[in-house]
């Protein structure tokens, strides 16, 4: 079963739904936290997450004894890439703007920002490949935003640079930066980051962000980023609420990362 097969076989459950429902409104939550908003046995709790998990919607990490469930959304954002193209996307997001107006819901608050998001994909390349794309400035300026800059050692600076097009838009040059923690390459990069177009997050505490590189098969990378937003409001607002929900942050970089590194060429973008 492909990749799209998994999770538009997973999005088909309301109960599933139900559960990503959830991670959304709360990110991290036990198998008995969600076990709560459904009325069935907790083994059918578990195999609706076993099917989430397989089509990589949910990813879980271990809190001490804990095993915390985290909302992935870049499968849906590969779904959208694949099956919205940027001449109806517009059109589809005014109806249901419209329909959510008409059935009393509320479209402009955006969910509460968790404190830790883990996002997951799976490329076709090896962890070299994968390292040296995401390290490596002329690599990093063919997706995302523009191009990385690290200093790969404890204590290194690190620098997020925009690409000509936000430039010539106004963007400042140099949008976010921060520090290397730790380099262990190509299995694992850690580093603090902090957003500098918008004062309130610049002038906030860094936040955490931690690369994991695994092998997974014949030259088939699972990247895992963690983003730890911990005591940053503002900046877990902008990174995980407005940004994700118009289709940028995280899940855009990362489908990016996997598009060039596939077929060689970047996503269509507003950007």
């Amino acid at each position: 079963m492909g990749t799209d097969d998994r999770v538009f076989k997973a999005l088909a459950d309301p109960s599933r739904r139900l559960l990503l429902d959830r991670l959304l409104a709360r990110d991290g939550q036990t198998l008995s936290e969600l076990e709560a908003h459904l009325e069935m046995t907790r083994f059918g709790v578990m195999k609706h997450l076993r099917v989430l998990e397989e089509a990589d919607l949910v990813v879980t990490r271990r809190s001490g004894r804990e095993k915390l469930h985290f909302l992935n959304p870049v499968p849906v954002r590969l779904i959208h890439d694949r099956w919205i193209d940027k001449y109806t996307e517009r059109r589809v997001s005014l109806l249901a703007e419209l329909k959510t107006r008409l059935e009393g819901g509320d479209v402009s608050s955006p969910a509460p920002a968790a404190v830790t998001q883990v996002f997951r994909v799976h490329i076709k390349a090896t962890p070299e490949a994968v390292w040296e794309a995401i390290t490596s400035p002329e690599w990093s300026a063919r997706y995302g935003y523009g191009p990385m800059e690290f200093d790969l050692r404890p204590g290194g600076a690190f620098r997020g640079r925009t690409n000509e097009r936000l430039r010539r838009m106004g963007v400042a040059e140099v949008v976010v930066d921060g520090e290397v923690l730790e380099a262990d390459p190509p299995r694992r990069l850690v580093q603090t980051y902090r957003l500098l177009f918008d004062p309130a997050a610049a002038a906030e505490p860094p936040t955490r962000v931690t690369w994991e590189l695994e092998p997974i098969g014949a030259d088939v990378t699972r990247l895992t980023v963690v983003h730890q937003l911990d005591d940053a409001p503002v900046h877990a607002h902008l990174v995980a609420g407005d940004d994700v929900r118009s289709g940028g942050g995280w899940p855009f970089v990362l489908s990016d990362l996997k598009s060039v590194l596939e077929t060689g060429s970047p996503l269509p973008s507003a950007f």
